[in-house]
């Protein structure tokens, strides 16, 4: 008996389809009120305040550069997939402008897609960053003619911040930036691990048991550092720090800023500073502004050299975890036994996230994807 041929549509069943889930952002100037009073729904913020806001973008032509990054991630995802044998549609809906979920989930709806795995431009566990997406999704499915029934089964693919294909590119863009440093600093140079800051609430009460938002960051740091260590021989000081602050002054949110973690730096006499934007996968308008435009200024005013790493970007690896990701999830919901990649002490995270998992701080709401 001849062997049956290999069939790579196999790997991915139950799936019909992808779909990239990300935040979005404005393509001109006339875009960019319009997108932050999208983004501040239901805040109460003044449109004079959100116009105030809006000039970072006019430093780049009004102009967000993460929806032209999800383009060139499409396209390089598409090709990854189609090279390894895999002819699965990939579909892209934002939280936030067009593409627009609600209109991606009808096109999907109407071209016959009856189950999607989706993947999340956000790889850590918060409300804003996991489960706010997942009751975008259920709003989404919601709008359609029939309501949530009439949509296809959604399931979202597991967290992937210490999922190797994101961490391995995440620490060669700092070999690479210690390397542009000169190389009188360069040993001495510390490493400011950057994530976009949430409320100090927000944190407290993200994943399942509490604290999962910060504990995610630091476990990617630690990896980062331990294998810069092998690299170069020598241990740089870390510390995790944040920027993108927003909300009202009295509430409390994650610190130190990355400005004010410059400045103590400075202070202290370090000679050198690498800025790695851990918390984003790719450089959209927190990591060109508040790192590349802001953050740069103060280290400028202080005479303090400073880098910024790369982000994982369109790295090979990072659009290849994709993939590994989506067959991973299509082996589980096929009973299979899966053998799941991470770095780390935290350990591969589940596929469908708990009730109580970041909970909303506004009341709860219903959302997709959850256990």
């Amino acid at each position: 008996m001849s062997a049956q041929p290999y069939d790579a549509a196999s790997l991915v069943a139950p799936y019909d389809a992808l779909l990239l889930v990300s935040f979005g952002g404005p393509e001109g100037p006339d875009d960019v009120v319009p997108f932050l009073e999208n983004v501040t729904r239901g805040r109460g913020i003044p449109r004079e305040r959100l116009a105030e806001v809006g000039q970072h973008y006019s430093l780049f032509g009004g102009r967000s550069p993460i929806n032209d990054q999800n383009r060139a991630f499409l396209a390089a995802l598409r090709a990854d997939l189609a090279e390894a044998g895999i002819d699965l549609p990939v579909y892209w809906g934002n939280r936030n402008w067009d593409p627009y979920l609600t209109d991606t989930l009808a096109q999907m709806a109407a071209d016959g897609v009856t189950r999607a795995a989706c993947f999340v431009t956000s790889a850590y566990s918060s409300w804003s960053s996991c489960r706010q997406y997942r009751e975008n999704l259920w709003d989404a499915a919601d709008a359609l003619p029939g309501g949530v029934d009439a949509a296809p089964q959604l399931d979202k693919l597991r967290h992937y911040f210490n999922h190797p294909g994101f961490v391995e590119p995440v620490v060669d863009g700092v070999l690479a930036a210690l390397a542009d440093l000169p190389e009188e600093v360069r040993d001495g140079a510390h490493l400011a691990f950057v994530t976009h800051s949430i409320p100090e609430t927000m944190a407290a009460t993200s994943g399942p048991e509490g604290g999962a938002y910060v504990a995610q960051h630091l476990d990617v740091a630690a990896t980062a550092v331990a294998r810069l260590e092998e690299e170069t021989g020598r241990t740089h000081p870390h510390e995790l720090v944040y920027c993108s602050r927003s909300g009202a002054p009295h509430i409390p949110w994650l610190e130190p800023d990355v400005n004010d973690h410059l400045e103590a730096l400075h202070e202290a006499g370090v000679p050198a500073v690498v800025m790695v934007p851990v918390g984003f996968v790719s450089d959209h308008m927190e990591v060109i502004y508040d790192l590349d435009t802001e953050a740069m200024a103060t280290a400028e005013r202080l005479g303090l050299p400073a880098r910024r790493s790369a982000t994982a970007g369109n790295d090979p690896r990072f659009v290849a975890a994709v993939r590994d990701l989506l067959t991973e999830r299509a082996a589980v919901e096929r009973g299979e036994d899966v053998a799941r990649v991470s770095t780390g002490e935290i350990g591969p995270l589940w596929d469908a996230c708990p009730r109580t998992c970041c909970p909303n701080p506004r009341g709860e709401r219903p959302a997709l994807c959850g256990a």
